[in-house]
């Protein structure tokens, strides 16, 4: 497995070509247009074989098919579930909503931010889910006194 730095500015792959007596390599017009290489800087550059790529490619692509077999997977709530939320945010429709496992958004209606609130969920989707509140845990104005 190849290991590459959190410093990692930019990744393109291109063929090394003769200039005169040098070699040289271009560096794509979308890495300076967006701003991960600002033109007369000093960077270092690995230099990776084409093989060594390919076969790291075909690993990241493996294991993300099976990440993405696992994280197509049912959400992590259902139908019944109840649970205590902490509400983050207020959506477009004045609903509150609160985030669970995987990032997976529950909006619950009446709930504000700050409340923390047991909810019943009524509609699980693919990537939101719906929920009633059973009962006020904490709200935002009892934090208010």
């Amino acid at each position: 497995m190849v290991e590459i730095s959190d410093q990692l500015g930019c990744l393109f792959s291109d063929s090394i070509e003769q200039d005169g007596g040098s070699y040289r390599i271009e560096v794509p017009k979308r890495e300076i247009d967006n701003g991960s290489i600002v033109p007369g800087e000093t960077y270092r550059v690995a230099i990776l074989s084409a093989e060594a790529v390919d076969e790291e490619r075909d690993s990241q692509s493996q294991s993300r098919s099976n990440t993405s077999e696992s994280t197509t997977q049912s959400p992590p709530v259902k139908q019944g579930d109840k649970r205590t939320l902490s509400i983050e945010s207020i959506g477009d429709q004045g609903d509150g909503i609160a985030k669970v496992e995987r990032g997976y958004v529950v909006i619950v209606p009446g709930a504000r931010p700050g409340d923390e609130v047991e909810v019943e969920i009524q509609n699980a989707r693919e990537n939101v889910a719906f929920a009633e509140v059973i009962e006020a845990v904490s709200s935002n104005t009892d934090k208010a006194d």
